[in-house]
């Protein structure tokens, strides 16, 4: 029981540490100025090799001229492509305006 225990706070922790460990970011033009945020999930399958569904930034933007856009790996992206062992692989694009 107490190995157990052990075992289970030991994943935990690792789990921990291991998030956000890929985060791009660019600035299109003089970058965000209002602060407005907009997120989107991409979709990938196989650790990232087949594309399912992509966000595209300009749309996002709106025709906004300067913003800046984010992709990451977040903390529930890391989770989901932990538990399908990297079958389903998803980023999250962020444009602030």
């Amino acid at each position: 029981m107490r190995k157990t225990v052990f075992n289970l706070i030991l994943v935990f922790g690792i789990s921990l540490s291991m998030t956000s460990c890929y985060t791009y970011t660019m600035t299109v033009g003089k970058g965000s100025q209002t602060g407005v945020e907009y997120k989107k999930m991409n979709h990938y399958l196989i650790y990232g090799l087949a594309p399912i569904s992509t966000s595209d930034a300009k749309e996002m933007a709106g025709g906004a001229e300067d913003y800046e856009v984010t992709i990451k790996h977040t903390f529930v992206d890391g989770l989901l492509n932990a538990i399908t062992f990297g079958i389903y692989t998803p980023t999250t694009t962020i444009v602030r305006k």
